[in-house]
């Protein structure tokens, strides 16, 4: 074998290696999920995505496109409220959404973040009449699986 195809091989090796590594890497830095198509609303699409910080907190971003306004909704609603199962305890109350236009787009879109000392194990939106509910009354508008 000659010294050229040895330096190819290492090299070829080498970055296998650092590409498995690499997606080994970001797999796990942070977890994905999408919504689950909604008969209330059935247009609405979104994903979740979970990543831990440096103070072992759980980031939680929602994104989600198409969300009608929760007054639109049969009955009417005030607000979207999103709520967190975690350890098969009761959900809590995380925070609410608020929906928007883009400037160039008529597409309603909607953005939520938030910290939370524990990991979620599910997700899920109801339309509320009060932001500030302790427990869901509507029924669900958006969920995850299982993390």
């Amino acid at each position: 074998m000659s010294i050229i195809n040895k330096y190819y091989y290492n090299r070829l090796t080498l970055f296998v290696v650092l590409t498995i590594m690499g997606f080994i890497l970001l797999s796990s830095c942070a977890k994905k999920a999408n919504f689950l198509v909604s008969s209330v609303t059935p247009a609405a699409k979104g994903s979740v995505k979970i990543k831990k910080d440096n103070n072992k907190n759980y980031m939680i971003k929602i994104k989600i496109a198409n969300l009608a306004e929760p007054s639109r909704l049969q009955p009417p609603k005030s607000v979207f409220v999103v709520w967190m199962v975690s350890n098969n305890a009761n959900p809590k109350n995380i925070g609410q959404i608020k929906s928007s236009s883009n400037f160039m787009s008529s597409k309603l879109t909607a953005y939520f973040e938030t910290v939370s000392s524990v990991k979620p194990n599910k997700l899920f939106i109801t339309a509320e009449d009060d932001a500030n509910i302790q427990y869901p009354v509507s029924p669900i508008i958006l969920t995850t699986g299982t993390f």
